[in-house]
């Protein structure tokens, strides 16, 4: 393994960045100096494995998450609705409403 291909390896495997399986294999046998045992491998093989795979899922969900446009007309409805009720309401309760606020305001007055 060239002294490149063993720094773009470990920079790669440094930033969590998916690796080529055959040059992460190299780079950990020559990394350990071809001591590695079979489990150790495996370990590495299945990391790689795991953080292809997260990384698939990460894109195919922000992938999906770009295309969701909302229902903005809906929620336009909903606070033009909202809105219009609102007014609608305290247009015919505002005189009751003043009412009572002065009652209640008057009350407390009388208790000093």
């Amino acid at each position: 393994m060239s002294q490149r291909r063993y720094t773009q390896a470990s920079m790669q495997l440094r930033e969590g960045r998916p690796v080529n399986r055959r040059l992460a294999h190299t780079f950990t046998q020559q990394k350990l100096g071809g001591a590695m045992n079979g489990l150790l491998t495996q370990c590495v093989k299945a990391e790689i494995s795991i953080r292809d795979g997260l990384t698939r899922a990460h894109k195919a969900f922000y992938a999906r998450l770009r295309d969701e446009r909302g229902d903005v007309p809906g929620w336009v409805l909903v606070v033009l609705m909202t809105t219009g009720l609102v007014t609608a309401i305290w247009t015919i309760a505002a005189p009751r409403l003043t009412a009572i606020l002065k009652n209640s305001l008057d009350a407390m007055n009388g208790i000093r």
